[in-house]
């Protein structure tokens, strides 16, 4: 059987990249070794691909039951993927109102 080519071959590559490198990895790689195991499952190529999330999971001590587990326990705690939400700022100090005017 021909491997196939997935259309996000390129982006997966540099966040699987990412993911090996995570030592030791945070709720947000967790979550993302799940999320692309999950997209590669039963694909019929990106074998690198693959076979990098395997490892990521041999250096990371986990097996795949066990991943499962920690990312259900961290989205239970309300874990929502992105950047942390910033307080926004109230007021910037400058008053923009024409003090001149009558």
């Amino acid at each position: 059987m021909d491997e196939q080519s997935h259309p996000l071959h390129a982006i997966d590559r540099q966040s699987i990249d990412r993911l090996l490198a995570a030592d030791p990895p945070g709720d947000e790689q967790l979550v993302d070794a799940a999320r692309l195991l999950m997209r590669y499952e039963g694909f019929p190529g990106a074998t690198d691909l693959q076979d990098d999330l395997e490892r990521v999971l041999r250096l990371w001590g986990l097996d795949r039951d066990g991943l499962h587990q920690r990312t259900r326990a961290i989205w239970a705690a309300g874990f929502r993927p992105g950047p942390a939400p910033v307080a926004e700022a109230v007021g910037s100090g400058f008053d923009t109102a024409d003090t001149d005017s009558p």
